[in-house]
């Protein structure tokens, strides 16, 4: 089997904004032709440069290289800006069309690795529907249902729900033990 020889090509990094290009090359069909985003306009190199930068300041964003070559990326983000939420992040991963099975899994694990070590204890995700793949990634990662808003973004001609799905990060959140770990930074 040739499994060996992908995985040892694969690598998972933290980005840089040198990033930004590959990253928006791979968002953009999501973006311009599906319903997973509910961004309506791609973004430019330049705009994510800018979330790249920011994600990094205080969350995480990573990169799967393939040959050197940039294939999907994962991040985590402000889940609420409310101080009491600081522990929680909304995470997001794409990979390229064409995508090699266990991409999403191995930028997911090193993004949680990454937030967990910056103090986060859950991270959410939303997933617009219908995305089966998604969902199904979600939830082998260890992310548990709790809840969907309907109806609540318009594209591509149509209502879509968006599914919410949580996970522990770390050690997770715990009740009685005198609060959250040290303040992030």
């Amino acid at each position: 089997m040739h499994h060996g020889r992908v995985a040892e090509s694969r690598l998972v990094r933290d980005a840089t904004v040198e990033d930004a290009a590959a990253c928006a090359r791979i968002y953009e069909p999501y973006v311009r032709d599906t319903p997973v985003s509910l961004e309506l306009e791609p973004p430019t190199a330049a705009e994510v440069a800018a979330r790249i930068a920011a994600a990094l300041t205080r969350h995480a964003w990573v990169v799967l290289e393939d040959g050197g070559r940039v294939v999907g990326y994962a991040y985590g983000s402000t889940f609420n800006p409310r101080a009491a939420y600081d522990w929680s992040t909304s995470v997001s991963v794409y990979t390229g069309t064409g995508r090699r099975t266990g991409a999403g899994r191995a930028l997911y694990a090193a993004l949680f690795d990454r937030l967990a070590a910056r103090g986060f204890r859950t991270a959410l995700a939303g997933v617009a529907l219908p995305n089966d793949a998604s969902v199904g990634l979600h939830t082998a990662m260890g992310f548990e249902p709790v809840g969907t808003y309907r109806r609540v973004g318009w594209k591509l001609g149509r209502w879509h729900d968006v599914a919410w799905f949580q996970r522990p990060l770390g050690d997770g959140p715990t009740d009685g033990d005198g609060g959250p770990p040290a303040p992030l930074g």
